[in-house]
């Protein structure tokens, strides 16, 4: 089989994704698509991924495909990923790390208080996708937020905001439980952190439930902090139910003090704000500097 199948969905059966009878397989190219396009040839790729998005259905194991390129895409709101079991996978580089360059980025022009994308559907997986946010310092914002549960990250790289207001975040996780991340980095030493900021937020959702028994496998943390109260990870206080645990295996939290700068290493790898509560498991070569 040649790397690129002149059909699409020959294509995806090579990448071991859930395959159903109805499942549809759509094409992303920001350089080289078009509104117009039907998404369904490698010759006809669609220019957003919103609008690739739009043409899935939910629980029939939909796969939209984001070529890599110069160009990202540029989204004017939040992208809500709510159909379950759809699946978005970057076809680009896979080696883990920074600059995918499968890339949605909100555009430092473009004013989103929230985040670039909330994945709240269910089963979705992810992969080889770079997600960004550069709006500018003023409004607390995001880059990727989890509502959905069991869904499965692998080497996507979550940047961190632009905004360094307070609150601001590169993943935060509410509601969605057993969710897994591997290979994945969140944060980055590109864009000093001066405030409360965090790289990964766990916390209550709207939905109420509780976003436990995440999992972080090989993933790295990165930051370039120079105050003590940003933190590589922050689990809520709003969490209180006991049965609370999230996991890192083999991970490595990494902050970058530059030269000179007064806030040195970060005080928190981890801010647990509610102990008795919850129960955090590091096993394998996690490392922190």
């Amino acid at each position: 089989m040649s790397l690129f199948p002149k059909n699409l969905n020959e294509y995806v059966a090579g990448m071991g994704i859930p395959r159903g009878p109805k499942s549809k397989v759509f094409l992303v190219d920001p350089v080289n698509g078009a509104t117009g396009n039907t998404g369904t040839t490698w010759a006809s790729p669609l220019k957003t991924l919103e609008a690739a998005y739009a043409l899935t259905t939910a629980n029939q194991h939909d796969v939209v495909l984001f070529l890599a390129g110069a160009t990202a895409d540029n989204p004017a709101a939040t992208i809500t990923w709510s159909n379950s079991y759809t699946h978005l996978i970057g076809v680009g580089s896979e080696l883990p790390g920074l600059g995918q360059r499968c890339r949605v980025v909100n555009a430092a022009a473009t004013v989103m208080h929230g985040p670039v994308i909330t994945f709240s559907g269910n089963g979705c997986i992810v992969k080889n996708m770079q997600f960004g946010n550069e709006h500018a310092a003023g409004t607390a914002t995001g880059v990727v937020l989890v509502e959905g549960q069991r869904n499965y990250f692998e080497n996507v790289f979550f940047m961190v905001p632009f905004a360094t207001d307070s609150t601001s975040y590169s993943l935060k996780i509410t509601d969605g439980g057993e969710n897994v991340f591997k290979r994945c980095t969140i944060g980055q030493t590109t864009c000093v952190r001066t405030t409360t900021t965090r790289n990964l937020w766990i916390a209550l959702g709207t939905g109420e439930a509780n976003p436990t028994r995440n999992k972080f496998i090989e993933c790295e943390f990165l930051s370039w902090s120079i105050a003590t109260t940003h933190v590589h990870v922050l689990i809520d206080s709003d969490i209180t139910v006991e049965a609370f645990s999230v996991h890192f295996e083999n991970c490595r939290f990494d902050n970058f003090p530059g030269s000179g700068e007064a806030g040195g290493l970060l005080a928190e790898a981890i801010d647990d704000q509610m102990v008795k509560f919850h129960q955090v498991l590091m096993w394998g070569q996690n490392t922190c500097a």
